[in-house]
């Protein structure tokens, strides 16, 4: 299920300070499937190694019209690079590569290699908020639009100059989105909200100790990139962990407890299509929260402990359209509890892992799980990295 799997993409650096995060950019179009190459300019060199590049594109990288091998000259060939490529992607696009792609000039290879070019052309423009406005370049604009040339928008923020405002090179993932969504118009959670719960909750026990376990929220986390990048709008509500999620489909809601998750999932669970709960919420908390630490003056401590609010089963309770998935964390009879679990909370699936399995449960990368449908049909899945599960996961969702 790689997004970009077979897609050829030649990506184009000009010499912008935006160039530092083309590697980033990179790494997440092979991460994807895609097989990429590089054409820099000159200036571009300032900013980031050649040598970073093809380490991180395992492809040569190309910057002038001729090479020199075992002191024999050779042409790169700008034409072959152009016919190569299933999109031209330039990024970071400046004032200056602009101006020469709008009129034609060709001065290096990277602009030999747009004039040759019959595959479609997406530019993603980096430069200060002045220059971005100033009306020669929103002609140059207007112009390549006029070339059929996909212009991506830019973003706001603080820039090289110190100033603040529209100008900056949208994010390595941001730019990733529109390639997907330009090879993958039909995706199949397009248009469609994806709520998911992941990571612990911590249950206070006064204002330094809590009651939590060991989820790491690699799991959900996981689930949510892969829903985005199927087309889903995500809203991903973690309780503490230290990952971390940059997409922008997926809106992060942070919280703590149980009580401040069963408080969020209620807030956006009618509006959604799928609801995946994969967040290991605590079952019991502290009848009273003391107010003070409790200082270590006696041998035996007892705790007074009630149930939080159970999530799944009043998202199984209140669903409606909803495909709602739980999961099930077992250490014995694992197929008879999960589905168990899957009947008493009104699901339509259950993931079940069993600690018994090296390499899968709470912080580590990997997981072996077995996909159990309302029907009872289970589909069981060798140990692997998380994401390629969260793959997993959905394909039997969307197969219904």
């Amino acid at each position: 299920m790689s997004l970009l799997s077979g897609k050829k993409i030649l990506l184009g650096i000009s010499g912008g300070i935006a160039a530092y995060k083309t590697p980033l950019l990179v790494r997440g179009l092979i991460k994807l499937g895609a097989e990429v190459k590089v054409v820099m300019t000159p200036a571009a060199k300032e900013f980031v190694t050649p040598l970073t590049l093809a380490t991180v594109s395992k492809n040569e990288v190309y910057s002038t019209f001729t090479a020199t091998d075992l002191d024999n000259p050779v042409w790169n060939d700008h034409v072959a690079l152009g016919l190569w490529a299933d999109v031209l992607l330039i990024a970071p696009a400046t004032s200056n590569t602009l101006s020469a792609m709008a009129h034609g000039r060709c001065n290096n290879l990277l602009l030999a290699v747009y004039l040759s070019a019959k595959c479609p052309v997406f530019v993603a423009p980096a430069m200060d908020l002045d220059m971005y406005s100033h009306p020669s370049n929103q002609n140059n604009l207007k112009t390549l639009t006029s070339f059929k040339n996909k212009i991506l928008p830019v973003g706001e923020g603080p820039l090289a100059s110190g100033l603040e405002g529209k100008g900056r090179m949208l994010e390595p993932q941001e730019i990733i989105t529109s390639l997907i969504n330009f090879f993958t118009p039909k995706l199949p959670l397009k248009d469609k909200q994806v709520l998911i719960t992941a990571g612990p909750t911590y249950e206070a026990i006064d204002p330094v100790r809590f009651i939590g376990n060991h989820a790491s929220g690699k799991m959900g986390f996981a689930l949510a990139e892969v829903a985005a990048n199927l087309g889903a709008s995500v809203i991903l509500i973690s309780g503490p962990t230290a990952e971390k999620i940059n997409h922008p489909n997926v809106k992060l809601i942070r919280v703590v407890s149980a009580d401040a998750m069963f408080e969020k999932v209620k807030e956006h669970f009618d509006s959604v299509a799928i609801a995946i709960a994969a967040a290991a919420v605590a079952d019991f908390k502290p009848d009273k929260v003391k107010a003070q630490k409790i200082k270590k003056e006696k041998a035996n401590l007892s705790l007074s402990l009630k149930p939080t609010e159970d999530i799944l089963a009043y998202m199984g309770l209140h669903k409606k359209h909803q495909y709602l998935l739980g999961f099930a964390l077992e250490t014995d009879n694992e197929l008879e509890n999960a589905k168990g679990k899957l009947q008493r909370k009104n699901l339509d699936g259950i993931v079940l892992n069993s600690l018994q399995d090296k390499g899968a449960g709470f912080s580590v990368s990997t997981n072996k799980i077995t996909f159990i449908h309302a029907d009872h049909s289970i589909k069981s899945f060798p140990l692997q990295s998380k994401i390629e599960c969260a793959q997993c996961i959905y394909e039997q969702i969307l197969a219904l």
